[in-house]
């Protein structure tokens, strides 16, 4: 894989947490003004946007354990995000036809930050084989 290719990787990921946190500001301006749509929509807004803010500090990583560390956070966040869409969903704040696709983007975006942390922790414990005994 081409160095290229993965800056391009990258560069598409930080769009796409980035417009995943867009569309949840865009969904949380159309949230009822009730205590219960306050709280768990801002909870939703915090971890979707931090997706992307994490996924930024993650692409500045000095190191592979970094790297591991703040792509874990962005997996949590997104994971996080799922929760609180779905109890939007099932508090009945929202219909579930309104955050069907917010959701499953929220989902795409776990399995990637999963898989990416996945494929990080096997290089660092591959860098460790291959480091010469002391």
């Amino acid at each position: 894989m081409s160095a290229a290719y993965n800056r391009e990787q990258h560069e598409n990921l930080r769009q796409r947490t980035k417009e995943f946190g867009l569309r949840v500001i865009r969904m949380w301006k159309t949230l009822p003004h009730t205590t219960l749509s306050e709280v768990l929509g801002k909870q939703l807004l915090r971890c979707a946007t931090s997706v992307a803010a994490n996924y930024r500090a993650a692409c500045l990583a000095k190191s592979g354990p970094d790297f591991f560390h703040k792509i874990k956070i962005c997996q949590e966040e997104a994971d996080e995000s799922c929760l609180w869409i779905e109890y939007i969903i099932e508090a009945g704040i929202l219909p579930e036809s309104k955050l069907c696709n917010l959701l499953d983007e929220a989902q795409q975006l776990t399995a990637i930050m999963t898989a990416s942390a996945i494929t990080a922790k096997k290089r660092i414990q591959q860098e460790k084989n291959h480091r010469p005994q002391k």
